[in-house]
């Protein structure tokens, strides 16, 4: 048998690109993206990725040369998701809610060629354009104005999304990676550090998780898929390719809110959707809450669910699945499967088990916990603490231009250091207890204590800050600021004064939402500040009230 090796007819690369064309094929009249008044039938969908790509080329873009894309949820966004690898390049789709200067990191770190901008972020990016270093290329900017007031001014642009899907060629012949290991997307993570890293996924490794996502919820064919996840966060998780995998709805939104929500899920009959825990919390708690009419499965995930929330929100006929995922493999590799068994237990007890990250996917290769010191497993007690480590075929290819994170991360011994604490169970599913760095999750948004506390610490009056976690019965979590003033400041500052002053200078997410002042910051013998005294104190204040971020 030693003699058999690949042929051409057998090792065609993977890419999550050949869905849309299979999908134009099978499902070439049925819906494909519904916003507000438009629909698009996936044979429209498919033509106007291929236009969109045939005018990208024509704008000078090579293969594997940056694009940007800085837009809510709207068909754009959506159709970009092809239309950019389409032409040979890599999507490198921006959070929305950041600030101008992240931004302007982002598109100078990635080299980004053209910019793809939503009309409310026009002035987002043409300030953080303004802000490129001088030895930086300026990127080509084209707006998309789908829904907006008309523009006075092009000033700045290139010229406008729909222009472009119009003098496209529908007949585009798209631009096939050579390699299933060709980059196809860079993300950015949200600030895990001080500064983002950019993560780079290949077509194999999209193709995967994309296909492994819907498996493992049984996403069956031609669903009615609701889009309260931004597609910003991990590609939408990658079900912006696997929804073209399985003929789904593409039900778009700009921007949402509970009652938006129900509505559209009466509307259009929606049978899936995804989100941070913040979103279930959003449904249960919403005034005049009633139970849906149909079951609606929904996968939660960016940070672990506290079971009361998932009980409420099952208790109206959300079907709620978890699972755990980072930038990093591109989706969701572990998820809390659920027994058969487990149906007998009362409610409470199934949010608890169901609150568990769960099993690995049964696409990915092999998840652990083990001792960061030695690479042991841990203990399967759900008591011993260890590191999250994975392996698979969608972990990411490294960080873009930083090899040392990259080696830090993904050791000699096959694994992927994830940096997430965690435990083990006897039956061998995994649950998160900690981050490490003090990552704090706010409404599915990882935000880095560290670049918050380097904020406070520029203030003419702070001494000493550190920030930590609180819970918020609304975004999960939200920055908490325990701050010691310099002796001739005492007093002349306020809580709300350091907010305001985080708040041009941070992104609303990352703003704390409590400020406390203490006269001295509790500190090791050696001077460093004790973290976990301070989150003790956060936990005491208890659960912060709704607010805006």
């Amino acid at each position: 048998m030693d003699h058999f090796r690949p042929k051409p007819a057998n090792s065609t690369p993977f890419t999550p690109l050949t869905f849309i064309d299979r999908c134009a094929t099978v499902y070439g009249d049925c819906p494909s993206i519904i916003y507000n008044d438009t629909v698009f039938t996936w044979n429209e969908t498919r033509n106007r990725c291929l236009q969109l790509a045939s005018s990208i080329t024509n704008l000078g873009i090579k293969k594997q040369q940056v694009v940007s894309v800085i837009a809510p949820n709207i068909p754009a966004m959506y159709e970009l998701y092809f239309a950019i690898p389409f032409a040979g390049a890599v999507i490198n789709s921006i959070n929305t809610r950041l600030d101008a200067r992240t931004v302007s990191v982002i598109l100078a770190h990635s080299e980004s060629k053209l910019v793809f901008v939503d009309y409310q972020s026009v002035s987002l990016v043409l300030e953080a354009v303004s802000k490129l270093p001088v030895n930086v290329e300026k990127p080509m900017l084209v707006l998309i104005n789908d829904d907006g007031p008309s523009m006075n001014s092009m000033d700045g642009f290139r010229c406008s999304y729909e222009s472009m899907v119009e003098n496209g060629d529908p007949k585009f012949n798209w631009i096939r990676p050579e390699s299933e290991w060709d980059p196809i997307t860079l993300n950015y993570t949200s600030g895990t550090t001080s500064s983002p890293k950019g993560v780079v996924h290949s077509h194999r490794g999209m193709f995967a998780i994309a296909m492994d996502s819907l498996i493992e919820w049984s996403v069956p064919k031609q669903p009615v898929y609701l889009w309260t996840l931004p597609m910003f966060h991990a590609n939408g998780w990658s079900y912006t390719w696997g929804m073209a995998a399985v003929g789904g709805t593409n039900v778009c939104l700009r921007k949402f809110d509970a009652s938006v929500i129900n509505n559209m899920i009466n509307k259009h009959g929606v049978t899936h959707m995804c989100g941070a825990p913040v979103v279930l919390n959003m449904l249960s708690n919403a005034p005049d809450v009633k139970p849906l009419k149909k079951p609606v499965h929904i996968m939660t995930a960016g940070a672990p669910p506290p079971a009361a929330v998932l009980a409420r929100a099952e208790a109206l006929e959300f079907v709620v699945s978890h699972g755990y995922g980072l930038t990093e493999t591109g989706g969701l590799v572990v998820t809390c499967a659920w027994k058969r068994k487990w149906n007998r237990l009362p409610g409470s007890e199934q949010a608890r088990l169901k609150s568990r990250q769960g099993v690995r996917t049964v696409g990915f290769t092999e998840m652990d916990v083990v001792d960061p010191e030695s690479g042991h497993s841990v203990t399967r007690d759900g008591l011993t603490l260890g590191e999250v480590v994975l392996r698979g075929g969608c972990v990411m290819l490294g960080y873009f231009k930083d090899q040392e994170g990259t080696n830090k991360c993904m050791r000699d011994n096959g694994w992927f250091y994830t940096g997430d604490v965690a435990v083990m169970h006897s039956d061998g599913y995994l649950e998160i207890k900690d981050r490490s760095k003090d990552v704090i999750i706010s409404g599915g948004e990882n935000l880095s204590s560290v670049e918050v506390e380097s904020i406070l610490y520029t203030h003419q009056a702070v001494n000493e800050a550190a920030v930590v976690a609180r819970a918020d019965k609304y975004w999960g979590e939200t920055p908490c600021a325990f701050v010691s003033l310099k002796p001739e400041m005492v007093g002349k500052v306020t809580e709300k004064e350091l907010a305001e002053y985080c708040k041009g200078k941070l992104p609303g997410f990352m703003v704390p939402k409590t400020v406390v002042f203490k006269d001295e910051l509790p500190k090791t013998s050696t001077g460093k500040i004790q973290k976990f005294v301070l989150r003790e104190m956060a936990k005491k204040m208890g659960p912060s009230i709704k607010s805006k971020m």
